[in-house]
């Protein structure tokens, strides 16, 4: 069993920076690829990003390249997720999420793809 905290969201203006954690309790934190995914107002959730179980590859929705980056620190047990040039589209709950498999970062954007632990979310607002 794996939990996931997110922490980090807030409020923030247009052009201004973020970054998101999400801590993962348990000893095998390594071998869980790990993504990002947001939900807006309204709207279905959707992918953000995901990095790979060794850091070796990471991959985004095309609305966030060059904008947000995923890393991951296996000492603290922690993924984060940088968000710069925040725009107001941006608005959501982002949820951490993890699968404990050899995924390449890649296949976790595909629409319905089962992970095995989701985090309760955290709070971005991006104001005009």
């Amino acid at each position: 069993q794996v939990q996931l905290v997110e922490s980090g969201g807030a409020l923030v203006q247009a052009g201004g920076s973020l970054r998101l954690s999400c801590a993962a309790s348990g000893r095998i934190f390594g071998s869980y690829a790990m993504g990002w995914f947001r939900q807006a107002p309204g709207k279905e959730r959707e992918f953000v990003g995901a990095i790979s179980r060794s850091s070796s590859s990471t991959y985004y929705v095309d609305s966030v390249k060059g904008r947000f980056t995923i890393s991951r620190d296996s000492a603290k047990n922690t993924v984060y997720l940088q968000m710069n040039s925040l725009k107001p589209e941006d608005t959501a709950v982002y949820y951490c999420a993890a699968r404990q498999a050899p995924v390449l970062p890649r296949a976790i954007a595909t629409p319905g793809y089962a992970m095995d632990y989701w985090g309760k979310g955290t709070l971005v607002t991006v104001s005009s």
